[in-house]
């Protein structure tokens, strides 16, 4: 019986030190080790919506993430190591879902397209150019005003926590 139990509690001991040595974090996985401070300039907005606020909403949490994440203390241009220049390209605002005979459109679709420009200016270089992009529907059935927002919040949300993660684990 004490046999047992002892294999028991080695065998649970073997097991926990392999899963803590399998375990791994994508967290300044791809970060260079020369950057320590990233500048993020407001957000530009040349999507032609007219949606209020959409440039300062995304850039307020977008420098949330970043200092939330601490993997690069965010800064002003003139001192820091790397410089994150986000463009809002467009803002799609389509029919998802038409019903009725009316063919009233009871779901839209809103699609948000980013460009961002990672530049590590110790190096002088271009670390990431790419286009981010992805959507969120919402009902026009109730408050479709509120509703809409709360999807336009919603894609800055997604696309702030892609834009981090495609800085600091090179995705």
């Amino acid at each position: 019986m004490i046999y047992v139990r002892l294999i028991r509690l080695l065998s649970f001991t073997i097991l926990a030190f392999l899963l803590e040595a399998c375990s791994y974090s994508f967290t300044g996985a791809s970060v260079p080790p020369h950057l320590n401070s990233i500048s993020i300039p407001i957000v530009k907005d040349r999507s032609g919506s007219a949606e209020p606020n959409l440039s300062t909403d995304f850039t307020n949490e977008l420098i949330q993430k970043f200092l939330d994440d601490n993997n690069l203390d965010v800064a002003d241009k003139t001192s820091a190591d790397a410089l994150l220049e986000c463009t809002i390209t467009s803002l799609q605002d389509r029919a998802e879902t038409v019903s009725g005979k009316a063919e009233t459109a009871t779901e839209r679709r809103l699609t948000l397209n980013v460009k961002v420009v990672y530049k590590d200016l110790i190096k002088k270089q271009t670390i990431l150019d790419k286009n981010f992009s992805n959507y969120a529907t919402y009902s026009t059935t109730e408050d479709a005003y509120q509703a809409r927002l709360n999807a336009v919040t919603e894609l800055i949300d997604i696309l702030t926590d892609d834009i981090l993660l495609g800085v600091v684990s090179n995705w």
